[in-house]
């Protein structure tokens, strides 16, 4: 098994996320909370780069080894990054149980070192029709990021 963790960090909103796979072919298991949103849906994305230097702006655009448009987790096309949405209730507080496939801890797919980011809209998972509906799930600003770190 190999186990990774992040720990977000934003002005109002932070979290911790664990990942775990049990090993190559099974899927990253996501589980956390993020505290500090606002009540509904928020995307929830893989960045391509684990650089925080100015903030989560320079993480980069969604993790994508394969050049694919955005789409939701469940999509065949997809970003590898593309986890969807997190939901937050009355009390701010987005639990997180995520199972995906197309993302892993080791190997060509590998997510250790790149930043998971939460961001202040609704993911509308690349069918929104909105111009950054294809690239980005127009899901606006990035609220929150860390970069995912190997763990015991």
């Amino acid at each position: 098994m190999v186990k990774a963790v992040c720990v977000l960090n934003g002005e109002q909103v932070k979290g911790t996320i664990f990942f775990s796979q049990d090993d190559e072919k099974s899927p990253v298991v996501l589980t956390g909370e993020v505290t500090g949103l606002s009540k509904g849906l928020h995307g929830f994305h893989i960045h391509e780069f684990g650089d925080n230097t100015n903030g989560c702006m320079s993480s980069g655009p969604h993790f994508n080894p394969f050049g694919k448009t955005h789409g939701a987790p469940t999509d065949e096309v997809r970003h590898a990054g593309d986890l969807g949405n997190v939901e937050a209730d009355d009390s701010s507080i987005a639990k997180v149980n995520i199972s995906d496939s197309a993302i892993s801890l080791t190997g060509p797919l590998n997510i250790i070192g790149r930043t998971l980011v939460v961001h202040a809209d609704e993911d509308d998972l690349g069918k929104g029709g909105h111009e950054l509906s294809a690239a980005t799930g127009n899901a606006g600003a990035r609220l929150a990021c860390g970069v995912i770190g190997i763990t015991k």
